[in-house]
């Protein structure tokens, strides 16, 4: 995850430094750049106890920062990928480990994780939209040609769009008007692809196993997710768990292969978090996910149907 640092006491210095409005966007415009830089303090931390806590502070840190500037870049992008993650690790993951003895509080957890994921997409494609507008429209009235301007250095803001966006449908499949802009999910991660298939060693690559892992009626194929996966692993140089933990939920599951299942879940719970630091929170949270799928596999996978 970013990190976004301290600012309440600047924020409040920048907004009561008296009635010089220059002085104050100056002042409100510096953090702004500050906290959209960000580093890498949360993503390396080792305690997702501790980043759980510190997440929602920052986040609401940028949100009043977007209210004196709605138009900074980085600022937005942020706040998607921001929100995004943290309804990942820390709401959904909840709700999955929940849903075997508290059902019902599994559905508010997962119901909660879905507005974050559309509070987020909201934040991307606001960003999209300072460099292409009418995009958002674009998406969902023809989502083939909608990004055809899109650049390089757009695939961030595509990414964290697509993966805000699929997140809220994976998690939304009861709602089909959700459900309906699946492929705009797929232009957009398809059109990040075709731009930089590399970027974030292999992150893209990652989201589209999820994406090709849907039943073939709406566009999957279990054979592309398995590509995906292999040049997930190949540039991540094995040291991501996440692409070894999606194809285990997704792929196996469907296929109903409980031995690759456990299989991918082994090789997922091998990975030293400590070897890549950048990536240490995100190993350790698909880690987490891969002890629980690994305790849940009798009720996942009917008996005799190992492959």
């Amino acid at each position: 995850m970013r990190r976004v640092g301290v600012a309440w006491v600047c924020l409040a210095a920048a907004i009561v430094a008296g009635p010089g409005c220059s002085i104050r966007k100056m002042a409100v415009g510096g953090l702004a750049d500050s906290l959209a830089a960000g580093g890498t303090t949360f993503a390396s931390d080792d305690d997702i106890e501790l980043i759980r806590d510190a997440v929602p502070f920052s986040l609401k840190t940028i949100e009043s920062l977007l209210v004196e500037v709605p138009e900074h870049p980085g600022l937005l992008l942020s706040a998607c990928s921001g929100f995004t993650q943290y309804a990942y690790a820390f709401v959904q993951l909840d709700a999955e480990i929940l849903e075997p003895t508290d059902f019902e509080r599994a559905q508010e957890q997962r119901a909660r994780a879905r507005r974050l994921y559309l509070r987020g997409r909201d934040y991307c494609l606001r960003r999209l939209e300072l460099g292409h507008r009418g995009v958002r429209d674009a998406l969902q009235r023809d989502p083939a040609t909608a990004l055809s301007g899109a650049t390089r250095a757009d695939v961030p803001a595509l990414y964290w769009t697509g993966a805000a966006w699929g997140s809220a449908i994976a998690i939304g499949l009861d709602q089909p008007e959700l459900v309906a802009d699946l492929p705009a999910v797929r232009a957009l991660m398809e059109r990040a692809l075709a731009l930089d298939e590399a970027w974030d060693r292999g992150a893209i690559h990652a989201a589209m196993i999820s994406i090709d892992a849907v039943p073939e009626s709406a566009g999957g194929s279990a054979e592309r997710a398995r590509r995906h996966f292999a040049r997930a692993v190949e540039l991540s140089s094995g040291l991501a768990a996440g692409p070894y933990v999606t194809l285990a939920a997704s792929v196996a599951v469907a296929a109903q292969d409980r031995a690759e299942f456990e299989r991918l879940l082994d090789a997922a719970l091998a990975i030293d978090p400590d070897k890549d630091p950048p990536t240490r929170l995100a190993n350790l949270v698909a880690q987490k996910r891969a002890r629980f799928l690994r305790a849940q596999v009798d009720a996942l996978f009917v008996e005799g149907e190992s492959r």
